[in-house]
């Protein structure tokens, strides 16, 4: 899978995943979606974002769980 729109520079952020080059880092995004904020809210909060980041943040999240095994808290 690719990701045009996902960019990771050791010198920006500390490598962490943004959004074109941009100091907006995936997580970000996700954790805003995951708060409850609509796409119109996100967008209003940081301008410089397209529709597109979103869908594509949400896509690479998406791919980075599938990637590895995280460790769950089992329900008695």
């Amino acid at each position: 899978m690719s990701f045009s729109r996902i960019t990771v520079d050791p010198n920006q952020m500390n490598g962490t995943p943004c959004l074109r080059g941009l100091r907006i880092p995936v997580a970000t995004v996700v954790d805003m979606i995951a708060d409850g904020m609509s796409e119109a809210d996100i967008l209003a909060a940081y301008p410089d974002l397209e529709k597109e980041d979103i869908t594509e943040a949400l896509r690479y999240a998406a791919e980075a769980v599938r990637e590895r095994e995280l460790p769950l808290i089992e329900v008695a």
